[in-house]
């Protein structure tokens, strides 16, 4: 930007340099505004020397005064590109404007604009210099804004850059500079997008800096008494608006935000008339206040009467009388609706997902787009994933059960299972599994048979069939439509407490090892007796007396069982590390990019892989627990129906409702963070079929003896992320990776589990060459990843943040900070309400589980809106980042 006093007309200086680093057409919706900016340098003679008329509307933006993009406001603060009215700053990227509907800032700058005003509305100095000085006087000697540690005439200096500027001359290749140019470091400008080119605002200009010394933000809008001549694109100003704040400020409250406010407001035409009008500092203030009433005011679309249909992954709200989130009326509503419409949603589930179903095969293997090498190690990451859990799952089940379903029934239900859900799924990507809460409630139906003298395999069947039955009916009857109640904060309250969950069986199976192991060296098994029948015959080899009278006793008699805890702990905690070092790898600039993306997708593997080599051939000197494998139990025995009086079967018909509810709710949950909207599945959900064939997959389970299974969290989002096309952005310095495309392909998981049933063949060695330790870090590995993306994660770490780290997320500009850390607290409250009853110790009281985490829906839907306002608690459930 150039004062009036410049001699020298600079006016096509650094139009090449910027039209070479303006975006493609493709990077923003005002397409046009770029083509025309491409087509006009081209036109346009390169040595600038092309004579124009001072204030010219020019289509290319030329000198350091013009660069930020937005889309055009309307009133509403939406976006839209009618116009193509975009605003220009000097760092030559695009930002939005303001929008007062939903950003929170916006008012809160207003507002503490008005409350310390500094407005001139006379000013009659016609050089910019003099009015920037008269600006700056007018706020350091404002009583409500001293700065005492400021100097303004550094912050007079820092407003130019003293870079200069330069003309390229084309024939000479030379550059030709000129000392005595003044250009303003940061600025906003607001140009039109029309068929002819770009049409800049050229009456008024907003001037940004940020000044180190300052303790807080100021703002000074002067008023000129005449239009003023500036240069080329500033040749009318009529208002001046300066932007102070200090260097350090948090996300939203930088200049740049702040001068994004009053940029927004002074777009308007309209308002820039009004404003002519006042007479007084309190009707600029009125006219200020009117105008964040108009662009905050939003048009309604009328709400379609279209009737709904059966997806609950449509994200529409679910109808009720008022938006008070009356859940009776909600479930009333839909009831009368939809759930009677029997077999609806299974029918519209296999229209949608039949068409493609050969598309699940072909993708990635037939056509130009191939991705074979994507589904060999997401392959591969699936069968360790999988496989290790079954594992441990299964010895867990061996253990309560006493044998009745051991490590190698686990691993072939999860292989039937997984098979039969590979292949007639609506969701392919996600994974069924038997998790940790089944273990548990297997445990005690175990406990249940013992002390009523139940046959185990009869009385679990029995338990079984009727859980099949409740899923059955309930895809029949579309009651996963009630998925539209679980919002995205109670989705990710229950992911945590799984993730937790696994930290949990991981830390409890480390501190059993320590408890029995690390103590002081004890003698070995027999070697007390052997040790008095040698000294009885006076014969003791191997002993020895030192001069201090203490006998040393031979290696083969003492059992020195202090390292086994340790080398389990280091097990643990280096599977973890070099899993989820591999894992970030891709992140490194480290290697071809190809290389680090496999040696990511394959951490998994690779770090299982080393420590169980470690574990069992480096340090085969230290026994290690593995798990128990027993080759002469029956592996399939049909369940005897006849041992079951009337009593137990009504008895087992409540056991399997509260299991059907464990299954409906996890399976619902997991499909849905399976198929959110920023994972980018275009070939739509069926979560009516999939819960319909999880009934029909456990009656299998259930008749066979078989461990009971379901879609697996964090196993089927860790699928997703794996056959994902990832690339990365930085905004405001934080680092965000956004999914562009994931393969929807049944084949990896088709192939993982058709590996984990050959792997029946590998029981017991070499499978039981994998220790029990390496299982518990892949648990906190599993546990690690699958925090990654989880927005309650971010919010909380937002309470040990000071606020300059807070990243620019959506609901760090539309919801006030304090609302953010309320909502945040009482989602920690839900999870430790979960976690205490959960993993309480009383096996009974984990029955009735299912039951508490229905209990969050209430909670969110009927509580928290009469503590947090509904909209707030919509933006930060929206499900966009």
């Amino acid at each position: 930007m150039k004062t009036d006093k410049d001699a020298i007309d600079m006016r096509g200086v650094t139009v090449n340099k910027f039209a070479e680093e303006a975006p493609s057409a493709g990077m923003t919706k005002n397409g046009y505004f770029y083509q025309e900016m491409e087509q006009r340098e081209k036109e346009e003679p390169e040595d600038g020397s092309e004579e124009r008329e001072e204030g010219q509307d020019s289509p290319i933006p030329s000198g350091d005064d013009i660069h930020l993009y937005a889309n055009q406001i309307h009133p509403g603060g939406t976006d839209s590109d009618v116009h193509g009215c975009v605003l220009l700053n000097t760092s030559r990227r695009y930002v939005k404007l303001m929008n007062f509907e939903e950003e929170v800032r916006a008012h809160r700058d207003l507002d503490g604009f008005l409350e310390r005003a500094s407005i001139l509305l006379h000013e009659d100095e016609a050089s910019l210099d003099d009015v920037l000085k008269t600006m700056l006087r007018h706020v350091s000697q404002d009583p409500h804004t001293a700065e005492p540690a400021c100097n303004f005439e550094e912050i007079m200096s820092s407003l130019f850059t003293d870079a200069g500027s330069q003309e390229v001359n084309d024939r000479s290749q030379s550059f030709l500079f000129y000392d005595n140019v003044h250009l303003l470091s940061e600025t906003l400008q607001c140009v039109t997008a029309t068929a002819t080119g770009v049409q800049y605002q050229q009456s008024w200009l907003c001037i940004l800096c940020n000044v180190k010394s300052l303790q807080r933000r100021h703002v000074c809008i002067s008023r000129l008494e005449r239009p003023q001549n500036w240069g080329e694109n500033c040749a009318e100003v009529r208002y001046v608006i300066l932007i102070l704040s200090p260097l350090k400020m948090k996300s939203t409250k930088t200049a740049m935000e702040l001068g994004r406010t009053f940029a927004t407001m002074f777009s308007d035409i309209s308002f820039r008339q009004k404003l002519l009008e006042t007479k007084t500092q309190q009707e600029f203030k009125e006219a200020l206040v009117i105008q964040r009433y108009h662009l905050t005011s939003a048009k309604h679309k009328p709400v379609s009467t279209e009737e709904e249909g059966t997806d609950p992954h449509s994200h529409k709200p679910l109808k009720s009388a008022d938006r008070m989130f009356s859940l009776s009326l909600l479930c009333a509503d839909i009831c009368c609706r939809d759930f009677f419409r029997v077999g609806r949603g299974i029918y519209e589930d296999l229209c949608r997902r039949l068409p493609l179903y050969a598309s699940d095969f072909t993708d990635g293997i037939v056509g130009s787009n191939k991705a074979l090498g994507k589904y060999m190690t997401t392959a591969i990451f699936l069968y360790i994933a999988v496989l290790l859990p079954a594992i441990a799952f299964g010895s867990l089940n061996d253990e309560t059960t006493r044998g009745e379903i051991d490590v190698q029934k686990t691993i072939i239900g999860q292989s039937i299972g997984g098979i039969i859900y590979s292949l007639c799924a609506g969701s392919p990507l996600v994974v069924p599994l038997t998790t940790a809460p089944i273990a548990i409630f297997i445990g005690v139906i175990r406990g249940i048979c013992d002390d009523y003298d139940l046959d185990f395999a009869a009385f679990y069947a029995c338990i079984g069939l009727w859980n099949s039955l409740f899923l059955i009916l309930g895809g029949v009857f579309n009651l996963s439509l009630l998925v539209k109640l679980f919002k995205r904060s109670i989705e990710e309250v229950i992911a945590l407490f799984i993730s937790i969950a696994f930290v949990v069986d991981a830390v409890k199976g480390t501190v059993k090892i320590f408890l029995k192991y690390y103590h002081p060296p004890t003698l070995a098994n027999g070697s007390m007796a052997e040790l008095q029948r040698s000294m009885n015959g006076g014969v003791i080899e191997g002993v020895n007396i030192t001069g201090a009278g203490l006998v040393t006793l031979p290696e083969s008699f003492i059992l020195c069982t202090r390292a086994r805890p340790l080398l389990c702990l280091l097990l643990m905690l280096g599977t973890l590390w070099l899993g989820y070092t591999l894992y970030e790898f891709k992140r490194s600039p480290f290697l071809h990019y190809k290389i680090r993306e496999i040696l990511s997708d394959c951490a998994l593997p690779i770090s299982v892989l080393i420590f169980s080599f470690i574990g069992s051939y480096v340090f085969n000197d230290i026994g290690l627990p593995v798990f128990d494998f027993d080759d002469e139990r029956k592996l399939f025995r049909v369940a005897p129906f006849e041992k079951l009086s009337g009593a137990s079967v009504l008895s087992a018909m409540g056991l399997g409702f509260l299991l059907a509810l464990l299954i409906f709710i996890d399976q619902n949950i997991v499909v849905s963070l399976t198929n959110a909207p920023e994972n980018r599945l275009i070939k739509g959900t069926a979560y009516h079929w999939d819960l319909t064939l999880s009934g029909i997959v456990n009656i299998l389970m259930s008749v066979l003896g078989l461990p009971w299974m379901h879609a697996a969290f964090p196993h089927s989002t860790l699928h997703v992320r794996q056959l994902a096309f990832v690339e990365e952005r930085v905004e405001g310095g934080h680092l965000y990776e956004t999914i562009v495309s994931v393969k929807e392909t049944r084949v990896t998981s088709l192939a993982a589990n058709i590996l984990i049933g050959v792997s029946v063949f590998l029981l017991p060695v070499p499978l039981q060459w994998i220790p029990k330790p390496v299982l518990y870090g892949l648990f906190l590995y599993i546990a690690l990843t699958s925090i990654d993306g989880n927005q309650m994660c971010d919010r909380m770490a937002l309470l040990l943040k000071e606020q300059t780290s807070y990243p620019p997320t959506h609901y760090i500009r539309k919801v006030p900070q304090r609302k953010i850390h309320y909502f945040t607290f009482l989602q920690m409250v839900q999870l430790l309400f979960l976690c205490a009853f959960g993993m309480y110790p009383l096996p009974y009281m984990k029955m009735i589980f299912p039951l508490l985490m229905i209990i969050l829906i209430p909670i969110r839907n009927c509580l928290l809106p009469r503590i947090i306002e509904a909209r707030y608690l919509d933006i930060m459930d929206a499900q966009h980042m």
